[in-house]
């Protein structure tokens, strides 16, 4: 016994300082053996409570009961550590991590932008929205370069840093706080929070390198190519935006004659001669034929501008409005909450007095099943507002774009294509069907 004991003792000890829980796991298994006589080499001196349910072990539901007060006490005082941050959060205090953290610098205490830095930052946003190239093409020209990397120490570019350079709010100047949180807390598993937990925003934090509606632009032409997946290529800007009619797949670009004098470059359907496919009847087209189209379409939409403006103000305004959405959160947020009030309440009380074990494991099974639906809905809830936040963020970025743009295009422009065009379908007949960001379609 006295073996267990000192066992228990040092348990203890292991829960305050609060290390992973699978070390914990396995001294309380020895315990187990000990209380079991398995290799303790001893008599067990204390008396044993036995349920009256037959096949229930009581060393186990002693060995049980331990490790409840082990889990509970690691997450007291992982409450406690975290308490203190949130706080901190609540408050808008926002920490940045200089040193990895490309276009930024500490001086005096105060955030300021490193020149030298930030023209990298400029020129990734650029290349990502008027040249329409890939976080993959992108890290590939920096690596060519030699430029360096936020961390400083290397050159070797990678599409992640790209992205999260393109995807962070605080290149336009503001902070999210909270965008992970712990969620095991034995473990110290840390995840994405999405909606598990408040997120404080905090605008104007510091000066901004990217302008905010450039910022926005970005992320509409983040979600377009997240949505097309594996079909967006940035090898032309044409290159997943023009759609063939009939079968639904990208335009590519191709080269006839490649040998001769006589070589040109067309625009085809990509699937047009697949094996074991109906083929397409679709026109190829030429660079000119897109471009002449396009500047129809754009003249013939800007010609109601105020109308078209208007309009997509009252979308915005719709899809903006996310009242219901947060109140349902809450909702769940707060439900979710008492649930693990009641588990930390139930595991407390099975640990100060004895309790039927079959009874405590049938409720905990069922507070178990309750948070698995109410997480569940949470989560629909969570992407329903993303999903409304991100089609609004969108539509705000094609009204700065229109709002900027001439009431009247007289030549081509990558920049206009890019950011107001949605798809390109190409008929049959030669048209095109223009879709533009705000859902408005032109026939040419």
């Amino acid at each position: 016994m006295n073996q267990a004991m000192s066992l228990l003792s040092r348990l203890n000890r292991d829960t305050s300082r609060s290390k992973a829980f699978s070390s914990i796991t396995n001294k309380l298994v020895i315990f187990e053996n000990i209380l079991l006589d398995r290799g303790g080499g001893g008599q067990i001196s204390t008396p044993i409570y036995r349920d009256t349910e037959p096949g229930v072990s009581c060393a186990k539901i002693g060995v049980q009961t331990v490790a409840s007060i082990a889990q509970e006490e690691s997450r007291s005082i992982s409450q406690n550590i975290t308490i203190g941050k949130r706080w901190g959060m609540k408050e808008g205090k926002v920490s940045f991590a200089y040193k990895n953290f490309l276009g930024y610098k500490k001086v005096d205490g105060k955030i300021v932008i490193d020149e030298a830095q930030a023209e990298t930052v400029r020129l990734i946003y650029m290349m990502f929205l008027k040249e329409g190239k890939t976080c993959t093409g992108i890290a590939e020209f920096l690596k060519s370069k030699g430029i360096p990397t936020p961390s400083g120490k290397s050159c070797n570019w990678t599409k992640n840093t790209v992205y999260s350079i393109l995807t962070n709010e605080k290149y336009k100047g503001d902070a999210l706080l909270q965008k992970k949180y712990t969620a095991d807390y034995l473990e110290h598993r840390v995840v994405p929070n999405n909606g598990e937990l408040p997120q404080y925003y905090v605008e104007n934090n510091h000066p901004a390198i990217i302008e905010r509606e450039v910022w926005e632009m970005v992320q509409t032409e983040m979600m377009r190519r997240s949505m097309l997946g594996a079909a967006y290529s940035g090898n032309s800007i044409f290159a997943s935006k023009l759609i063939c009619g009939d079968c639904g797949k990208p335009y590519g670009k191709k080269k006839w004659h490649s040998t001769s004098k006589y070589a040109r470059e067309i625009y085809r359907c990509n699937a047009k001669y697949n094996k074991g496919q109906t083929q397409c009847q679709t026109p190829n087209l030429t660079e000119e034929d897109i471009k002449a189209r396009f500047i129809k379409a754009y003249n013939l939409v800007m010609c109601d501008k105020k109308q078209v403006i208007e309009d997509t103000l009252a979308v915005i305004e719709l899809l903006a409005d996310t009242a219901d959405l947060d109140a349902e959160i809450a909702n769940l947020q707060t439900k979710i909450e008492r649930i693990s009030s009641d588990v930390s309440l139930m595991v407390r009380e099975n640990a100060r007095t004895q309790q039927d074990q079959i009874k405590f494991a049938a409720r905990y099974e069922e507070l178990t099943k309750e948070y698995e639906t109410q997480k569940a809905a949470l989560e629909k809830a969570v992407k329903e507002k993303a999903y409304k936040t991100g089609k609004a963020t969108k539509m705000r970025a094609y009204l700065e774009a229109m709002k900027q743009a001439d009431d009247f295009l007289e030549k081509w422009s990558d920049e206009v294509w890019l950011l107001m065009v949605e798809t390109a379908t190409v008929n049959r007949d030669k048209s095109i069907s223009f879709r533009f960001v705000n859902g408005q379609t032109i026939r040419v």
